[in-house]
């Protein structure tokens, strides 16, 4: 069996649904970025464990949470020895606004696994793009590089949108079935 694990950053509890839903396609370890930045060395050890690791955090202004880029300085250990070379990677990120540069935020995903010598995996979902598209449809925000998810910002938790949830479940899912591949299963 597969070891998935998915690291990431929440800062109202939002993106916490995102990661959930993700775990629940890929049938993985959470690992949650505290509000200082940091993560256990258990949980580093699971990482370097790891066949595959799925990031995760909100979009603010543009990129990722300070909490998150803390994370990632700090695994600059890992990549000194290459612990993380040909893992798959993944990520994922939810904003308030439909747009809100989540883009800009999965693309720091990809750069820090291209970093560490990883592959990425997309997801693998046509757009949701008719006229007759509904906003609870899969992958409405039309992402292919990861999973977005859009929250208004004085939503609950809640109340975050189910399609976006099921994107980020099939998405988890994808990421699972593709390192499923890569170890013969």
């Amino acid at each position: 069996m597969s070891k998935i694990a998915i690291v990431f950053h929440s800062g109202y509890g939002h993106t916490a649904k995102q990661a959930e839903a993700v775990a629940q396609g890929a049938k993985a370890e959470l690992i949650v970025i505290d509000a200082e930045g940091n993560i256990t060395e258990a949980q580093w050890a699971t990482l370097n464990n790891a066949d595959a690791i799925i990031f995760g955090s909100p979009t603010y202004m543009g990129s990722v949470s300070w909490q998150f880029k803390k994370f990632a300085d700090a695994s600059s250990k890992p990549w000194f020895s290459q612990l993380w070379k040909d893992k798959v990677f993944g990520g994922f990120t939810n904003s308030a606004s439909m747009n809100g540069d989540k883009h800009s935020t999965l693309h720091y995903f990809f750069t820090l696994a291209m970093q560490h010598s990883g592959l990425w995996v997309g997801t693998g979902l046509m757009p949701s793009s008719s006229k007759a598209a509904k906003r609870d449809d899969v992958n409405y925000l039309g992402t292919f590089a990861g999973a977005m998810m859009q929250t208004p910002s004085d939503a609950s938790t809640d109340e975050v949108n189910l399609g976006d949830l099921e994107t980020a479940r099939l998405y988890g899912a994808r990421v699972a079935e593709v390192v499923g591949k890569f170890n013969g299963n």
